[in-house]
């Protein structure tokens, strides 16, 4: 089917398919740099383990091990995905070299040590978001802001202000908001004595962070939680309720984040995402695919994909009210089909969301007319909406389904396995 054919089934159910195209490519979306190098970063030695709650599985030939083979990564999955994409970073992969003076540990971090990244988004007209690393380090104790060492609270503490600084300077010099997430692994394997302490003393570390002068224009720092972790599965000091719980008593200075595989199996974040825009002007989201629990596996066109995609569509999160961002990391794979892969899927999911008609839907809703809403809403999913993707793409600039994995196999030949 031709996508003339496509765009007139859609319209006699009321869709606007070049609305929604246009719509579509105007939708910022951050692609985590972390996928390509397996989180390890370039600030601590690469020969031993992730620590504080992060874990990869898998070892395929051709993990980014330098800055440069890390952008070099990028740039070949910013030739095969459409759309307006950001770049996201965590604070260990600052770039140190002999014009910013070298390395410097994470509480020292500046804004310099993030100038090839700024060089390589303005080069590239990407705007850019920011994380401070709260793990995979010596002080790590194993607790970070929550620890009851002084000394140690108060070098994170310290970081996580150096990384406001810093998102600061990304917003400035890019022209784009810089979304900085605060999450740490801080918790205990076991049933722990006190949960009171650990938590006033995250809730004081978090309030010292966002003392460090920003504009919440610029800069939009967030709180994420999460259920459980390795080595935390007894208690999370940023549970749910309590991130939740920060973002609502600090609304002019935070917002929260939703990962949806930070959450127990059977909740859906879907679910959350109206419920938190009753309440906040804006949140964030972590798009991954948890698998029985935060697994972190590869974006999938899946059903809460779409559903999540259809819950920030319907309530109005386009228009800058919800700051969509990928976090997954998979290295059993070609990390680059895992980046454009879960990219895309995102990409599709709203724009599915985007090609139904969420306005008559709604009336039968509201009317009580269930039975032709749920025969609507299934028969909408069979309308030719590979059709409207492909020239989606072709619009953009770049290949359609089918025609992007060859480039990345090529790319594994001629660059990755030289890696090995």
């Amino acid at each position: 089917m031709s996508y003339k054919e496509a765009k007139e089934k859609y319209a006699a159910y009321g869709v606007d398919a070049e609305a929604a195209m246009e719509r579509l490519q105007a939708v910022p979306i951050s692609l985590h740099c972390w996928q390509g190098d397996d989180v390890r970063g370039f600030d601590t030695d690469p020969s031993k383990p992730l620590t504080g709650g992060i874990q990869t599985t898998g070892s395929y030939p051709g993990r980014a091990r330098t800055p440069g083979e890390l952008m070099a990564d990028i740039d070949q999955v910013l030739r095969l995905i459409p759309g307006t994409p950001k770049l996201n970073l965590h604070a260990s992969y600052a770039v140190f070299n002999e014009e910013n003076g070298g390395w410097v540990d994470r509480d020292k971090l500046e804004p310099k040590h993030f100038k090839p990244w700024v060089d390589f988004c303005r080069a590239r007209g990407l705007g850019c978001d920011f994380n401070p690393t709260f793990f995979s380090h010596p002080k790590c104790d194993p607790l970070t802001l929550a620890s009851p060492s002084e000394e140690t609270r108060r070098f994170w503490v310290d970081h996580g202000r150096a990384c406001i600084r810093i998102s600061q300077y990304l917003a400035q010099e890019l022209g784009d908001s810089c979304t900085m997430n605060i999450w740490t692994g801080d918790g205990f394997k076991d049933i722990p004595a006190d949960r009171m302490g650990p938590r006033l003393r995250y809730r004081q570390s978090i309030d010292e962070i966002l003392s460090e002068p920003y504009d919440f224009r610029l800069v939009k720092p967030c709180v994420e939680s999460k259920v459980f972790g390795i080595g935390v599965e007894a208690y999370t000091v940023g549970s749910a309720e309590f991130a939740l719980s920060y973002a609502a008593m600090n609304k002019e200075r935070c917002i929260p984040l939703l990962d949806n595989g930070h959450y127990h199996p059977t909740e859906v974040v879907s679910d959350k995402i109206p419920a938190l825009l009753a309440f906040f002007p804006e949140i964030a989201l972590h798009v991954t695919r948890p698998i029985r629990w935060d697994s972190d596996h590869v974006v999938l066109f899946d059903d809460e994909t779409r559903e999540i995609a259809r819950e920030i569509v319907r309530c109005g999160g386009l228009d800058g009210r919800v700051h969509i961002a990928l976090d997954y990391f998979d290295a059993s794979i070609n990390r680059l089909s895992a980046w454009v892969t879960g990219y895309r899927n995102t990409q599709k999911a709203l724009l599915f969301a985007l090609l139904q008609p969420n306005g008559a839907w709604k009336e039968l809703q509201d009317q009580g007319r269930f039975t032709e809403l749920m025969v609507a809403q299934e028969e909408i999913k069979t309308l030719p909406f590979g059709d409207v993707w492909e020239e989606y793409c072709r619009r953009c600039g770049k290949p359609a389904d089918g025609q992007w994995m060859g480039q990345v196999q090529a790319y594994e030949q001629a660059v990755l396995e030289e890696r090995i």
